[in-house]
């Protein structure tokens, strides 16, 4: 039987993690020049965004598009237009994104919701603290962190670190997280990495940083990782040049909340 090893310090603990962040600040770096400005959330309203936000839950975002395609060509992305719509036409226009039943349920849960307690507006909705905002979109059918902090950055413009399963897979094939670790974990490391910056920079870099995670984990970083001409490769060789776990996973990425 072999004894366990000596609980890190405090001190120590907080260095490691200081380091991993500015790991991850690095990998943004490295990230942002090779893409350049991707310009994600690709929507002409607020509004546009939210929806997009719960349509792409556990579907691809191709699927997505054609639901938002039915959606303008009935002129209905905006919040009158899914208020007044029957739900059966609801349905039969989200259906490429799968899953209609709940998700039309949860925008039309969302727009009354917005109606009863903020009278309908979105400018109302993003005045409010954004950890509040927060909380009460998570109380919403259908709200998960991954949603309500993609509502909360790109639709209201707030600093929300997103957290996906993108995400999920770099920081722990690199080493920065271990295998498994919470959502909160995750989103407190990613935060980290930017705790140097300017407070009125961050939504600007964490839009950019979720939209170069994502192209990475659709790339690159997939259930079976494609290493070699992954731009992140360098990166490797501080935990011994290859990635972490190199498997792939035993069960499906959980899908977004």
């Amino acid at each position: 039987m072999t004894s366990r090893p000596a609980q890190r310090s405090s001190r120590e603990s907080a260095a490691v993690s200081a380091d991993h962040a500015r790991r991850l600040r690095a990998l943004y770096r490295h990230l942002a020049k090779h893409f350049g400005p991707l310009g994600w959330w690709p929507a002409e309203s607020a509004f546009e965004v939210i929806i997009g936000a719960y349509l792409t839950q556990n579907t691809a975002w191709t699927s997505v598009e054609r639901s938002i395609a039915n959606l303008r060509a009935y002129s209905a992305l905006t919040l009158e237009g899914v208020r007044k719509m029957p739900v059966e036409t609801l349905l039969l226009l989200i259906r490429p994104s799968g899953y209609m039943i709940r998700k039309a349920a949860a925008l039309k849960a969302f727009v009354a919701w917005l109606d009863a307690h903020y009278a309908g507006s979105l400018d109302a909705l993003a005045s409010v603290p954004m950890e509040q905002a927060r909380l009460e979109l998570l109380a919403l059918p259908g709200v998960g962190p991954e949603t309500a902090d993609a509502i909360l950055l790109y639709a209201l413009h707030q600093p929300a670190m997103v957290v996906d399963e993108y995400l999920r897979r770099i920081v722990t094939r690199h080493g920065l997280l271990h295998a498994k670790p919470r959502h909160e974990k995750i989103q407190s490391l990613a935060v980290a990495a930017f705790h140097d910056d300017a407070p009125n920079s961050l939504v600007r870099h964490f839009n950019e940083f979720h939209a170069v995670v994502v192209e990475v984990g659709k790339r690159w970083c997939r259930p079976v990782p494609r290493c070699a001409d992954c731009p992140l490769a360098f990166d490797l060789a501080h935990i011994g040049g290859k990635p972490v776990g190199n498997a792939p996973p035993a069960t499906k990425p959980k899908p977004i909340s």
